[in-house]
C-alpha cells in the first residue's frame, strides 16, 4: 500500500492549473453508451475512478482510443450485453461508485441493466432510492436477484412522465436524464440537481440530438427522441480541486495563481473561503490568493458564530467542507461546520485533533473549530485517508504542520486528484510517495 511522506512548513508559490472535473467525467463518459456513434471527450483527468470506469466500458465492448493527453474517443456500437449480467461485471461495478451512472444509459437504450451495490468513499450510507424511484416512474421494473446482492432493471419501453425527486441527488438526476432521453413522450423532473456538471451533461446530450430544456434550473423537461449521434465535449475544471488549491494557498501559500478556474461555475465556493477571512482576487478566469500571515473568521450580522453548511447547488458543495474545516484550524475565531448529507464524513477530525487542532465534534454531522490564529502550528502525524476529500484535507494539514507526516491509503486521494504530489512539489512542497 502506498503512502505520502509530507515535510511540512514549506511555502507554496507559483501557478497551478486544475484538472478536468471528476464528477462530470463520470457522467459524460457513461453518456457515451447512449449512441453507436463516436463521442470525443477532452480534459479527462488521469485519476483512478475515471480510469477504472473507462476500463469497465472497454470490458463491455466500448471502443476506446486515447487521442492525446486527457482526450479520448468512445464508440459504443458493438456492446457485449451478455457480459452485463456476469458475476465479473457485477464485482467490478461493486468496487466503483461511478458505475452506478451506467444504469440510466443502459436502461434507456437497451431496456435492461444490472445493479450492484456500488463502492466508493466510506462516508456513510449513500442510498440509490432516488435513482430507482425515477426509473420506476418511467416504467421500469426492478427485482432483487437472490444470492447475488444485485438488482435487475427492465423496461420494454420507457414512457415520459412527471416526477418530483425525493432529493436533489446529482447522480440520481444524471441517471434519470440519461434514461429519459429515449422515453416515449415528455419527462418532467422537478427538484432536479442543477450543478454545473449536470448542466454540462445536458448541453452535451442536446448536441447529440436530445431535447432538454430548463437547463441550470431544478425543473428539467426532456422530450424523448429516437436516437442520439456523436459529438465533442470538453470538461469543466474540477471545482473541488480549485477549492482545495484555495485552501493550500491560504494555509501555506506565498502567492498562488489558480489558472483557468472557470470562475463563473464556482458558485458560492470563493465566498465560503472569504467567510473564513481568505482574500481571493479574480483576474480574468484566474484566481489569485496572496500570502496570508493572518485571517479572521466572519461572524453573522447579529454577532453570532459563523456556520458553514452544505446544501444542494447553488449552495455549498459537501465535498469541500473537509477542506474548509482544515483552513479554519489556523484562523482567528470559531466556526460551526454542519455536514448534513453524510453521517461519517466528519469522523476524520480525530486525526486533526491528534495534530493539535482545537475541534469539538458535536455529533456525526456537526463540528466546532476554534482557530489557532497561527499562534500554534499543527503537529506532524501518521494517519490514513478514509475518503477522497478527507484525504486531501489531511494532506493540506500536513503541508502546514511542524515536522514530517505520513498519510497511508493514498489510493483514496488518487481516486480524485491527478498526480497531486508532483504538481504540488512544483510549487515548493516536499511530498514523497513511498
Amino acid at each position: 500500500m502506498e503512502a505520502f511522506l509530507i515535510e511540512g512548513g514549506h511555502p507554496l508559490r507559483g501557478t497551478i492549473v486544475p484538472q478536468g472535473a471528476k464528477n462530470e467525467a463520470l457522467e459524460v463518459i457513461c453518456a457515451t453508451l447512449l449512441t453507436d456513434e463516436e463521442v470525443v471527450i477532452k480534459n479527462i483527468p488521469d485519476i483512478l475512478d475515471v480510469n477504472n470506469l473507462i476500463k469497465l466500458l472497454m470490458d463491455i465492448g466500448v471502443k476506446v482510443r486515447k487521442l492525446g493527453v486527457g482526450e479520448y474517443s468512445f464508440k459504443a456500437d458493438e456492446l457485449n450485453l451478455d457480459y452485463l449480467s456476469s458475476d465479473e461485471f457485477v464485482q467490478k461495478c461493486a468496487a466503483l461508485r461511478g458505475s452506478v451512472l451506467m444504469i440510466g444509459p443502459l436502461l434507456g437504450r437497451f431496456g435492461h441493466a444490472t445493479v450492484a451495490k456500488p463502492g466508493g468513499d466510506k462516508i456513510g450510507r449513500r442510498r440509490l432510492d432516488t435513482h430507482f424511484l425515477g426509473f420506476h416512474k418511467l416504467g421500469a421494473t426492478y427485482s432483487r436477484v437472490v444470492g447475488r446482492d444485485v438488482y435487475e432493471l427492465r423496461a420494454e419501453r420507457l414512457k415520459g412522465c412527471y416526477m418530483l425527486l425525493d432529493e436533489a441527488s446529482v447522480t440520481g438526476t444524471a441517471n434519470i436524464i440519461m434514461a429519459s432521453v429515449f422515453a416515449e413522450g415528455t419527462t418532467t423532473i422537478y427538484n432536479a440537481a442543477c450543478e454545473p456538471y449536470i448542466q454540462q451533461l445536458c448541453h452535451m446530450l442536446n448536441r447529440m440530438g436530445a431535447k432538454i430544456s430548463g437547463i441550470a434550473s431544478n425543473l428539467l423537461t426532456i422530450e424523448g427522441v429516437k436516437a442520439l449521434g456523436g459529438t465533442e465535449h470538453k470538461l469543466l475544471p474540477d471545482m473541488i480541486e480549485v477549492g482545495s488549491f484555495i485552501a493550500m494557498a491560504a494555509m501555506v501559500g506565498d502567492g498562488i495563481r489558480i489558472k483557468d478556474a472557470s470562475v463563473e461555475n464556482l458558485g458560492i465556493i470563493p465566498d465560503a473561503f472569504r467567510r473564513l477571512g481568505i482574500q481571493i482576487e479574480v483576474d480574468g478566469d484566474d484566481l489569485v490568493i496572496p500570502h496570508h500571515d493572518h485571517y479572521e473568521i466572519d461572524s453573522f450580522i447579529d454577532g453570532t458564530i459563523m456556520t458553514l453548511a452544505d446544501a444542494p447547488w447553488p449552495g455549498l458543495t459537501p465535498d469541500l467542507l473537509s477542506v474548509l474545516l482544515v483552513v479554519a484550524t489556523q484562523a482567528k475565531g470559531s466556526v460551526l461546520f454542519h455536514q448534513k448529507m453524510f453521517e461519517s464524513r466528519l469522523f476524520f477530525v480525530d486525526k486533526l485533533i491528534d495534530m493539535g487542532a482545537q475541534i469539538i465534534l458535536c455529533d456525526p454531522h456537526r463540528a466546532v473549530v476554534v482557530g489557532h490564529d497561527h499562534q500554534l502550528r499543527l503537529r506532524a502525524g501518521r494517519m490514513s485517508s478514509p475518503d477522497i476529500r478527507a484525504g486531501i484535507a489531511l494532506l493540506i494539514a500536513a503541508l502546514s504542520a511542524d515536522g514530517t507526516s505520513q498519510i497511508n491509503n493514498i489510493a483514496q486521494i488518487d481516486r480524485g486528484y491527478e498526480n497531486i504530489e508532483s504538481r504540488l512539489n512544483a510549487l515548493g512542497a516536499k511530498i514523497t510517495r513511498v
